[in-house]
């Protein structure tokens, strides 16, 4: 019988060189400790309980000297930064982590012989996994543009790096079907149907949602500033509660009450991690294992788009700063929009194959074509088929 090993808060794995895994505790605001017992046995449980309790100190080691100049030097400033301390705490703990792992292999580099070439090598190094290289890339920007201000470098090396280009589209956007799943498993009234009416009926991050409440409730809409970027660029938001999403509310116990709309055990809020862990088991136990908490946010600006939202309007309710981001959340509406747009100008141009006038493609003579009411001859050409000349023809002319 499979053992099932329990989660537990702040653990991270690292691999090193040779392919060991090692184990370490990572509390924000805290310096790692290393956890040497076996995961999944009372030792690796009396062990982590004494981490957590503060009975075990990290050990600094040789290669944790810091070395004037070098890699670490310059991340031991930048955590001490007025930079790096208005980051949001979430950030600090990510970029640092990022930065901490990365001192661990190559801390004694000296900065100044730093090229873009052994940045990208350090993007490059988690092969298979895009998204974290392009993190490695994110925090070394970030970390290397502090040491063009601070004067330990004369230019950003990161800077000349690009990105890893996705594979995919991010996280899946729910379909209208699974959303009336989801709907049709939890009944209203249920945690997890309010927590499905918070993020889809206002289009927010779940950083953002868990710290909704009645206290952010102001005539019949909900004032909020949103935790993302909120110590640098801060976002505040005023978005009307539409009926649905006030029923929910208002039928499901304690969520008027409460601190929050969504709450965990005993009435707490969640945290955004272990709300995130508590919405997966939600979609997993409505057999839908491919949905996100996330992945609400991007439908519901879809739903936007679909409803024939400007960008703008949707930026106004998602928050976000940049339209590009917007535009990428609604390219699939947007594609299938000016297909349909196109192909009904085809329809109404009378460019149908199914006219009398246009049926004899086939032949070599030249067909007219009557398109809004402009004549047009048009000769076919060797190797192009008919259809695709038509479309060509009905595009080439609007």
């Amino acid at each position: 019988m499979m053992k099932v090993v329990r989660h537990y808060k702040y653990l991270s794995e690292d691999t090193d060189r040779h392919g060991n895994v090692r184990l370490y505790l990572r509390r924000p605001g805290h310096r790692k400790i290393r956890l040497r017992q076996m995961l999944g046995t009372p030792e690796f449980d009396e062990e982590y309980r004494r981490a957590m309790a503060g009975e075990i100190q990290p050990v600094p080691s040789r290669r944790e000297t810091v070395v004037p100049g070098s890699l670490r030097d310059l991340c031991v400033q930048y955590y001490q930064s007025a930079v790096f301390g208005r980051l949001d705490v979430r950030t600090q703990y990510v970029r640092r982590g990022i930065l901490d792992n990365l001192c661990e292999r190559c801390g004694a580099f000296l900065i100044s012989t730093l090229q873009p070439k052994h940045v990208a090598a350090l993007r490059d190094s988690k092969a298979g996994r895009p998204e974290a290289g392009n993190g490695i890339l994110k925090a070394l920007r970030a970390l290397f543009a502090y040491g063009v201000q601070c004067g330990m470098l004369d230019k950003n090396p990161a800077r000349e790096v690009s990105y890893i280009p996705s594979a995919g589209t991010g996280f899946h956007s729910w379909t209208a079907a699974e959303i009336e799943r989801f709907e049709a498993f939890y009944h209203i009234g249920s945690p997890a149907r309010l927590a499905f009416a918070v993020l889809f009926y206002t289009g927010q991050r779940r950083s953002d949602a868990v710290r909704l409440g009645m206290k952010d409730m102001r005539n019949g809409s909900l004032t909020f500033t949103q935790v993302k970027n909120g110590k640098r660029k801060p976002v505040l938001l005023t978005l009307p509660v539409i009926p649905e999403l006030r029923r929910i509310i208002e039928a499901t116990p304690g969520a008027m009450s409460g601190e929050t709309f969504i709450q965990g055990i005993g009435g707490k809020p969640y945290t955004p991690e272990s709300f995130g862990n508590k919405f997966r088991d939600w979609c997993n136990a409505a057999g839908l294992p491919q949905c996100s908490s996330h992945g609400l946010r991007k439908a519901a600006a879809v739903r936007l788009a679909e409803m024939g939202c400007t960008a703008h309007e949707i930026a106004a309710v998602t928050g976000h700063r940049s339209l590009k981001e917007v535009q990428r959340y609604t390219l699939a509406v947007d594609q299938k929009r000016l297909a349909e747009r196109a192909f009904a100008r085809i329809v109404e141009g009378g460019m149908s194959h199914s006219t009398g006038k246009n049926s004899q493609w086939g032949k070599s003579a030249t067909q007219g074509i009557d398109f809004k009411g402009n004549g047009n001859d048009v000769v076919p050409k060797g190797g192009i088929e008919p259809p695709t000349l038509r479309f060509s023809v009905a595009c080439s002319t609007n």
